[in-house]
């Protein structure tokens, strides 16, 4: 994994952000939900999503379900588009619970290889020292966040608010159960949180929590996709967040 150090290929500037609201609404934020595969690291940047939704697919179809998908969602190349799917036809079932343990398995191999967000550490730790309180709130399994923040050190800035993917999969992202959770764990009301994420169910989940929403985009058609979905408020780099805390 790239160490901090070398985590400087992104430019720090910002999209459609005035500097003023930035740095307001960091100081308004007492608890940070994260959403992890994004902001704090790339998953699958060395083990491809495309294939691991390829790979349950196939498994499927070895088991004789090949119709249970529709060709849209069998050509997805989203693991969770499968799974959704999956649990929509047969909710709460077994076949659902190993589909869902074979994704987790993928995505405990894929932490080995991910790669961190540029700046995600040091703000993680910085954010941590000035006394905000810290969550993870992901579709991914909450065993993945841990393995991986665990690996770089971080476990002991989220631990133990880390809320990820249950066996109830009707509430995954863009339902806020998640957020939700985190909010009532750490005793915090919507309006003194903030989250970070990257993804269009990042923001509605934000939005029905009623939880001010960051969005981080790796690239420009990233946080063009965000900013088509109703985000005002999307940084290209965690850098800003970064030198205003420490401003």
């Amino acid at each position: 994994m790239t160490s901090d150090a070398t985590q400087t290929g992104a430019v720090p500037f910002e999209t459609g952000n005035d500097p003023n609201q930035l740095r307001d609404l960091i100081r308004r934020a007492r608890v940070v939900l994260w959403d992890f595969d994004g902001p704090i690291c790339r998953l699958f940047a060395g083990h491809s999503a495309e294939r691991v939704a390829s790979d349950l697919v196939s498994w499927l179809e070895g088991r004789g379900l090949h119709g249970l998908l529709t060709d849209s969602e069998r050509e997805s190349l989203d693991p969770h588009v499968v799974l959704r799917a999956v649990d929509r036809r047969h909710p709460g079932s077994d076949l659902v619970a190993e589909l869902e343990e074979r994704l987790t398995q993928e995505e405990l191999r894929a932490a080995s290889s991910a790669w961190p967000t540029a700046y995600a550490d040091p703000l993680i730790r910085t954010w941590t020292a000035v006394g905000s309180r810290l969550a993870i709130t992901t579709n991914n399994s909450p065993r993945v966040a841990r393995t991986y923040l665990a690996g770089r050190g971080l476990a002991g800035c989220f631990a133990p608010h880390i809320y990820g993917r249950t066996q109830d999969l009707h509430r995954l992202k863009p339902d806020p159960h998640c957020l939700n959770r985190a909010l009532r764990a750490m005793g915090a009301a919507p309006g003194d949180a903030l989250m970070i994420g990257d993804t269009p169910s990042d923001h509605e989940a934000a939005g029905r929590a009623g939880v001010p929403f960051l969005g981080y985009a790796r690239n420009e058609r990233k946080a063009k996709i965000l900013r088509d979905a109703g985000a005002d408020r999307v940084l290209v780099s965690l850098a800003p967040l970064l030198d205003l805390l420490r401003a």
